[in-house]
């Protein structure tokens, strides 16, 4: 294989792929595979048996090729090399030699049968929408998401796609958040059935996919699904991932809808409160647990107080409360990823007793939005 491409380039069309290169006893899982057939544009691919990344690469091919070269090597090569143009060669020996002016890099390379079988990337099932509310979507949920929980369908995020519908959750049993948004979904399906897919996106993919997707209204994602597996296709890349199997948690049933405390506040005075609070409540101290902010409400003032052994913290704003006081306390920064998360100048909090979940909501009059933030009290010391 002899390759000649322009540098800065390839390293920007590099730097997404490394999201989805592995550490493994299996060397191919670490590279990138190289497939270079002249006539046409390089592709390129990482896989680290979870998830993958393919793109195509401008580039000329002298003599085609299909190998596999360690991705961070290659990475880090290119980046400190000099010039514009170089040459990548790797000889029936697998030596890469990689070239640019008068500096020369050797290294080794793989057969590309060595690169571990990736799934089909067009299914004939799937959809297409939004780039941009695709992503906005994830925003709001992914920080509800497990990490290493026991149950595996809570380490990730739960999709429910209907025909000019999408809901998205995420759950870690300490705080949910649910997203229910009207889309333009675009069906794919060859048989042209309707819409009608569940599926769990592990958290690592999730997140991934948020740094990836572009924020452009213009720009659409295609969507193509099997039974083990996602196929995102957007902005000229090709992202894969596995999906969780298994039944997601009956979260409807969890969330409680019949709260008589009610109260209003502006969402910016909410959080700019929140976030003075966790100077105390983020600071750690050795030998104790994270201080909770503690949240009372009387009359039409909200009250946070936190308090540790390092200082403590008082702050109040007004709000619009219907129902009784109540004193409850919670972990601050849940209480923050979730009032962040609102996409409205005003938030709803419902409320019961110090010892019930609550709900934070977004409110918009002239959009009956169905989001919702669901997060459980931490109990007070007496």
């Amino acid at each position: 294989m002899k390759i000649i491409f322009n540098r800065l380039e390839t390293i920007n069309t590099i730097s997404p792929l490394l999201c989805a290169v592995g550490r493994s006893n299996i060397p191919a899982v670490e590279c990138i595979l190289i497939e270079a057939k002249k006539g046409e544009a390089l592709t390129l691919t990482t896989f680290d048996l979870e998830k993958g990344v393919r793109c195509s690469c401008n580039a000329t091919v002298l003599e085609d090729g299909f190998y596999c070269i360690n991705a961070q090597k290659l990475f880090q090569t290119l980046k400190v090399m000099e010039g514009e143009e170089v040459t990548l060669t790797v000889n029936e020996k697998l030596e890469t030699t990689i070239s640019s002016g008068r500096s020369t890099y050797k290294m080794s390379a793989l057969r590309g049968e060595d690169f571990p079988q990736i799934p089909s990337l067009k299914t004939q099932m799937g959809f297409e929408l939004s780039s941009s509310l695709l992503r906005r979507t994830i925003g709001k949920i992914s920080f509800a998401m497990a990490q290493n929980d026991q149950r595996q369908v809570l380490n990730g995020a739960f999709f429910r796609i209907r025909d000019g519908e999408m809901l998205a959750v995420a759950c870690d049993t300490f705080k949910l958040a649910k997203c229910v948004c009207t889309a333009n979904l675009i069906n794919r399906n060859s048989d042209g059935e309707a819409l009608r897919y569940s599926y769990i996106v592990p958290n690592k993919t999730i997140n991934e996919l948020y740094r990836m997707l572009p924020d452009d209204e213009e720009e659409n994602v295609t969507i193509y699904i099997s039974r083990k597996t996602m196929v995102y296709h957007f902005d000229g890349l090709i992202f894969f991932t596995k999906i969780i199997e298994g039944e997601y948690i009956d979260f409807e049933r969890i969330i409680l809808t019949n709260h008589k405390i009610i109260a209003y506040a502006d969402k910016d005075k909410l959080l700019a409160a929140l976030e003075r609070a966790a100077v105390v409540t983020e600071e750690k101290i050795a030998g104790s647990n994270r201080t909770p902010l503690k949240f009372s409400l009387e009359g039409d003032v909200l009250k946070l107080t936190a308090n540790s052994s390092a200082g403590s913290s008082y702050d109040e704003l007004e709000v619009e409360h219907t129902g009784d006081d109540i004193l409850i306390a919670f972990n601050n920064r849940f209480l923050i990823d979730s009032v962040r998360a609102c996409s409205t100048a005003r938030v709803k909090i419902e409320l019961s007793t110090p010892l019930y979940s609550i709900n934070i909501k977004p409110v918009d009059p002239e959009d009956e939005s169905e989001d919702l933030f669901f997060l459980l009290p931490v109990r007070m010391k007496s």
